[in-house]
């Protein structure tokens, strides 16, 4: 791996092989790699991550699907505990697996702000997931209503837009009091034994800067991309 090189990658388009063999760890969506094209990335060291929502619902309309969506994505919310959700989401973890994948990354874990009601299923869920991983790495991202009990069933937490988030006029630091109280999550993160990640959002070496160096005061390795996660 190159100097300049993240420890991690979150890419989700297809191909561009080469470069992310350079990587030691890829969050990859399922559908876009096959069997052949996982092997050539593990025989040159990375370690592949499939994605998995958990809480959001992007298929056909389903049972388990709620009325409301994710206004920003399109997804469809979930009834997290609903039965078919979950053998669906643990089946998707199993396929991933069997496809070759090194372990999953999972996604859509905050449902505190959504469905507070769901986060002791969301946790249950997480728990299924890792009796059917085993040993294989899972990484989390956020998930902060179900510290410090998710730090107990996974390998790594990434903090999504912890200095730096996208907006509908492009990308931003966060303001001064959403700062702080990132800041209070990651002192509360530092405290647990999990890799710790931070995934911003930039588009100049300005903001970007600040998004790395800030990210390393709280312990955290820093990956900086674009809204569409398309950087290599």
């Amino acid at each position: 791996m190159s100097a300049d090189r993240a420890p991690i990658c979150f890419y989700y388009g297809n191909g561009k092989l080469l470069d992310l063999a350079e990587y030691p760890r890829v969050v990859l969506q399922p559908a876009f790699y096959n069997a052949e094209e996982l092997a050539f990335l593990k025989s040159h060291g990375a370690q592949c991550l499939g994605y998995l929502s958990l809480s959001e619902d992007t298929g056909p309309p389903a049972d388990w699907q709620r009325v409301e969506r994710n206004p920003d994505w399109g997804g469809t919310f979930v009834h997290v505990s609903h039965p078919g959700w979950v053998s669906h989401v643990v089946g998707q973890a199993r396929d991933a697996l069997a496809a070759g994948f090194d372990g999953l990354f999972l996604d859509t874990l905050n449902v505190e702000l959504t469905f507070p009601e769901d986060v002791p299923h969301l946790l249950t869920l997480v728990a299924a997931i890792r009796a059917e991983a085993g040993p294989a790495y899972l990484l989390a991202n956020r998930g902060f209503g179900m510290l410090p009990r998710l730090a107990e069933l996974v390998d790594g937490v990434v903090f999504e837009s912890f200095s730096a988030r996208w907006t509908e006029d492009g990308y931003a630091p966060w303001p001064p009091d959403v700062l702080e109280f990132h800041a209070q999550i990651a002192e509360q993160l530092l405290r647990l034994e999990v890799d710790l990640y931070a995934l911003d959002y930039a588009d100049d070496p300005g903001l970007t800067d600040f998004a790395m160096r800030r990210a390393r005061q709280f312990g955290m390795q820093c990956i900086v991309s674009d809204r569409a996660l398309s950087r290599v």
